[in-house]
């Protein structure tokens, strides 16, 4: 699985996900303050699932229709360590993986909710 952190995802997280061989462009590190419509382009074109904290991904996607990544994984909660992102991102991986392209996965420290994104056709 290919990824693409938001500015807001902990860089200690991408760390761990990137030491567990996942593939995970960071905007922190390569394009800071690039807007989210950016993000979105970047991460449909290189095929990569969003890791954000930013509800507004929803807006753009099912409202303004813009063209979606492969997958979105928003994360609803104030992270109470830098690595609990990561533990979430990987935990629902392993329980879900399946289901999450062609998503949009809301993960909540209880709660998983699973959304078709809009078709790119």
């Amino acid at each position: 699985m290919k990824f693409i952190s938001n500015e807001n995802f902990p860089l200690a997280s991408v760390r761990k996900l990137r030491e567990l061989g996942y593939d995970v462009l960071s905007i922190s590190e390569r394009s800071p303050g690039i807007s989210d419509l950016e993000v979105l382009r970047l991460a449909a074109e290189e095929s990569r699932i969003l890791l954000t904290f930013d509800g507004d991904y929803g807006e753009l996607v099912f409202i303004r229709m813009v063209t979606a990544p492969p997958a979105v994984i928003y994360l609803r909660f104030a992270p109470m360590a830098p690595l609990e992102p990561a533990e979430s991102v990987l935990a629902f991986i392993s329980q879900q993986s399946s289901r999450i392209i062609g998503n949009f996965c809301v993960l909540e420290r209880s709660l998983v909710r699973l959304r078709p994104l809009p078709s790119s056709g």
